[in-house]
């Protein structure tokens, strides 16, 4: 039988590559992009490009409102997206996003019976958001296997994070490896409604460095 997976995607450069690589694992993927009020729906559409580039046998868009709590320059318009390196947890860190978007994921795996969740998290070249910890990560496998049917009947649900300890410049020189095509993703915070990327924000200055340390050229699209 084939091993099924549930793949979180937001049409960026680091969940596209571990789309691929998931499918270079032989697993049926399923993936789950969220609709939850962030500045642009640019990233939607680029998922959706890259969940059918990548063979996703079913790819679902889930509604959420986070602008309803805000506390983030991603769902609240009067927070201004920084374009400065600054210290600490950015002002783009979203309250507990991964945490209500990997139980989602989650509840999903348990209907299509999926024991394996990836996400692209990084440890190294991140912004600074607590949610991408491999600790933060070990915690909720474990909540997991505490809080579903197939976690207390003998099965094992599993958190996947190929990334987690991959440059920006080494998940580039995989992703190529597995033929992903990154000129179909958005990472942008704040791109245009056709997806072009400000090249200003945290998110632009991490992926720019990527494709620099991968000695390859940035396919990009940029609005300056």
């Amino acid at each position: 039988m084939s091993k099924k997976a549930v793949v979180l995607v937001s049409g960026g450069l680091d969940s596209t590559t571990v789309l691929a690589i998931a499918r270079s694992e032989g697993y049926d993927c399923y993936t789950i992009s969220f609709d939850y009020g962030q500045r642009h729906r640019a990233e939607l559409l680029a998922a959706e490009r890259t969940a059918a580039a990548h063979g996703s046998l079913e790819h679902k868009v889930v509604k959420l409102d986070l602008r309803s709590i805000g506390g983030s320059a991603l769902t609240d318009d009067r927070i201004d997206v920084p374009e400065e390196e600054s210290e600490g947890v950015p002002v783009t860190y979203v309250p507990a996003r991964n945490t209500v978007f990997l139980s989602i994921a989650l509840g999903w795996a348990e209907v299509l019976g999926a024991e394996d969740i990836f996400i692209g998290v990084n440890a190294v070249d991140f912004s600074g958001y607590p949610d991408c910890r491999p600790e933060y990560i070990a915690a909720f496998e474990t909540m997991a296997n505490l809080a579903t049917r197939v976690g207390t009947e003998g099965g094992h649900l599993s958190i996947r994070t190929p990334l987690i300890d991959l440059t920006k410049g080494e998940t580039i020189r995989q992703g190529l490896a597995l033929g992903v095509d990154y000129a179909l993703t958005v990472s942008c915070y704040q791109a245009d409604e056709d997806g072009r990327a400000c090249g200003r924000c945290d998110s632009c200055r991490l992926r720019r460095q990527g494709f620099v340390q991968a000695g390859v050229a940035d396919p990009t699209r940029y609005r300056v």
